[in-house]
């Protein structure tokens, strides 16, 4: 993935799809869910998974509100992999019973995400360790996907010293572990405190090495530091919400907002030279991620930016 990303630019690196907007929980931070959404009709989502492979997408991966509750995941799953397009999931770990982890075996999932936030639940977070230790112990025991999991530090999480344990409990049964600084409803920063910074120093250094840990851009944004970078957002990473529109990611919808049935190289072309506004302080992870391949080459020089708040 990596070296057809560095050799070949005009491809997405990294989709985010919603196929259901629900989630079975509420947490206070988060702007990504509803409790009524239906889930997107499979004929819609395998339309959708088609046109990705078209455009040469490397990796397809679920997120919500909550993937696990639409039924046709595991045949989705397989769609993606019958492409030769890694599939990923994003998940609260919820329905990660032994069960639903084999049919995510047999699908071809590749890798998992599961946010844990607290130790113990709150109003904050229900994503707790106290309520998801056994869901990752079956991982453990019977996963053949990567299974990766992230904490979040800020956006009013109450002891971020628990972010340590879970990264300690993580590492223990053989998982990557990350840790994400969030955002505000417009994907921007919020500033750690000294006790986030002890916790997110710590998490880094339990942490493996891999793709999901490329995080300098954080190590900046730790210590209220802009970043200097290429947001590729709309070309190398695209999310697709439920309505099939194309946008530069979760915090900034409506922009490009293009249906992505009509999504051509050209709009690939045009949001790889477009420089995005909010990218100094941006703290959407994957958007860093999959941009930093193009970090050296191509200055965006469009004379009309995107337009939208920072």
């Amino acid at each position: 993935m990596v070296v057809r990303g560095v050799l070949h630019r005009w491809h997405p690196v990294l989709v985010h799809i919603v196929p259901i907007r629900r989630c079975n929980l509420a947490c206070a931070y988060c702007n990504e869910y509803d409790a009524v959404s239906s889930p997107i009709p499979l004929d819609d989502m395998l339309r959708r998974i088609d046109k990705l492979a078209a455009l040469g997408s490397s990796i397809v991966a679920f997120s919500g509100g909550e993937p696990m509750l639409h039924p046709d995941l595991y045949t989705m799953i397989g769609r993606i992999r019958a492409h030769g397009m890694m599939a990923g999931l994003i998940s609260n770990g919820y329905y990660l019973t032994r069960e639903r982890i084999e049919k995510l075996n047999a699908a071809g999932l590749e890798y998992l995400q599961i946010s844990i936030d607290n130790v113990e639940p709150d109003e904050v977070s229900q994503k707790s360790l106290k309520v998801l230790d056994r869901r990752l112990v079956d991982l453990h025991r019977y996963a053949r996907f990567a299974v990766s999991i992230n904490s979040v530090i800020g956006g009013g999480i109450r002891h971020p010293e628990d972010a340590v344990t879970i990264a300690r409990r993580a590492a223990e049964l053989g998982f990557a572990v990350s840790c994400g600084i969030i955002h505000d409803d417009r994907g921007a920063l919020k500033p750690l405190s000294a006790a986030e910074l002890l916790a997110y120093e710590e998490v880094k250094r339990i942490g493996k090495w891999g793709y999901s840990m490329i995080r300098t851009f954080q190590d900046n944004l730790a210590y209220g530091r802009p970043n200097t970078w290429k947001c590729r957002a709309g070309a190398r990473y695209l999310y697709i919400c439920e309505d099939g529109l194309v946008h530069y990611c979760s915090q900034q919808r409506g922009f490009p907002g293009i249906p992505l049935d009509k999504y051509t190289q050209d709009d690939l072309r045009r949001e790889y030279a477009t420089p995005k506004p909010c990218a100094p302080f941006c703290t959407i992870a994957c958007a860093h991620r999959a941009s930093t391949m193009d970090f050296w080459r191509d200055p965006q020089n469009r004379r009309e930016p995107a337009t939208f708040q920072t």
